[in-house]
């Protein structure tokens, strides 16, 4: 296993992770305007869901050209999604996945 792109790795966490933990790491956001205060809240989940939404929905061919993808992985994400909206349950969703 090659270690090249751990530096890589690093930089982004460095780059995005503020980002994406603002809305659960900095005390006293609860006197935000609610609008607010629920976006920054939302933030670090949305980014993750977007990453694994580009697992599931972009696939690359042999010569590395990506391209959109339909396949079984769509039942999880479906049955994550209906239970959520459900249930009102995360975790509950993301078992069913």
């Amino acid at each position: 296993m090659s270690t090249d792109l751990v530096p890589l790795a690093v930089l982004m966490f460095l780059a995005t992770y503020p980002s994406r933990a603002l809305g659960l790491l900095t005390p006293g956001l609860e006197r935000l305007p609610k609008g607010a205060f629920d976006y920054l809240q939302l933030v670090g989940p949305a980014a993750l869901a977007t990453l694994a939404a580009v697992s599931v929905m972009v696939v690359t061919d042999a010569s590395g050209a990506p391209s959109f993808h339909i396949g079984i992985e769509w039942v999880a994400v479906l049955g994550c999604l209906a239970v959520v909206a459900w249930r009102r349950n995360l975790l509950l969703g993301l078992v069913v996945a």
